[in-house]
């Protein structure tokens, strides 16, 4: 049973070690991997994530949702003692506890939290998930925020194990993408590894990825990748996107190492794998979906990478339930 405020290491196969993900926020890579057939293309990146993060971001969404005061909860007695379970109403995957903690541990902090689950756990409809006892102010005024953290999250993780699972037995990752909601980048990255997906790179400063808009700005292929090679930092990803089977070749030739390839369409997927012969690592992206998706990867492809993961959720049903005292 989780305590209330403990991270312990997960040893199923998709659940997320938190305290992995919890490093210090300065630590914008750390190159410990030696296996690169498991590395994230943004190069041995990790979604850096700390319990202060959490905090402020808890902090921030129960100001937002509190203000000057819940007026509702003010109507019960302050000392009314109550039990209370969470349900979850359909199948998932579970993200957030650690948020949903927060949240109570900032309200009331003789509130006990006892999880059933951890993150990375698939659970049934109807399962317990935790129980609480505490006030039933405290348990009132926390409850939307708490529940908010936890279903947004469990949301991406949920989305992000049905498309790992659509490509097992393939050697092919599934990655996130920048497309995340605002404010909640690491978390959501978070929430992407406890599905069993990947991270790309947490933002624009620890990876580099030319993109069209890039190209068009720059003089030609070679110059912007002689210029990335000369100024990025040791082990940043330089990977770069084309969008035709020609705009490949001239980048294979100038010695690219990593590629995406933006909107192609499976035929020109497996022509591309066929050219490229193993001299880059190969990311599709565009118009990919959990019911394409293995047909992806079956092309060959290193790596997909999916927007949808975290901008096109759906939050989990859950429910808070008061029981009897």
């Amino acid at each position: 049973m989780l305590r209330r405020g403990a991270f312990p290491l997960l040893s199923c196969e998709y659940r997320c070690d938190f305290e992995f993900v919890i490093m210090r926020a300065e630590q914008w890579f750390i190159k410990s991997f030696a296996d690169t057939a498991s590395m994230t293309p943004a190069q041995n990146n990790i979604s850096l994530i700390s319990r202060q993060d959490i905090q402020r971001a808890v902090q921030q969404t129960l100001m937002e949702d509190i203000g000057g005061g819940d007026l509702t909860a003010s109507l019960i007695d302050t000392e009314r003692m109550v039990n209370a379970t969470l349900l979850s109403r359909q199948r998932a995957v579970v993200c957030g506890t650690a948020w949903f903690d927060q949240v109570f541990q900032q309200l009331d902090a003789e509130i006990s939290v006892d999880w059933q689950v951890h993150d990375g756990d698939s659970v049934d409809e109807n399962q317990e998930l935790c129980r609480l006892r505490g006030t039933a102010t405290s348990i009132l005024t926390g409850e939307r925020t708490a529940l908010n953290w936890l279903q947004t999250l469990s949301g991406t993780a949920t989305l992000t194990r049905s498309y790992v699972d659509r490509i097992k037995g393939t050697s092919t990752v599934i990655l996130d993408t920048r497309k995340t909601i605002p404010g909640l980048r690491l978390a959501q990255k978070y929430a992407v590894r406890c599905g069993g997906g990947h991270n790309h790179r947490v933002g624009l400063y620890d990876g580099i990825l030319i993109k069209e808009n890039h190209l068009r700005s720059s003089d030609s292929i070679d110059s912007v990748l002689v210029r990335a090679r000369e100024q990025a930092p040791e082990g940043i990803m330089i990977e770069i996107e084309v969008d035709t089977l020609q705009q490949l070749k001239q980048v294979l030739d100038a010695g690219g190492e990593r590629v995406l390839l933006d909107n192609f369409t499976i035929e020109q997927l497996r022509a591309a794998v066929s050219i490229n012969n193993g001299r880059a690592k190969l990311e599709a992206s565009g118009n990919i979906n959990v019911d394409n998706v293995r047909d992806v990867a079956a092309t060959g492809v290193d790596y997909i990478s999916i927007g949808a993961l975290t901008k096109h959720l759906r939050a989990i049903d859950l429910s808070l339930e008061f029981t009897q005292r």
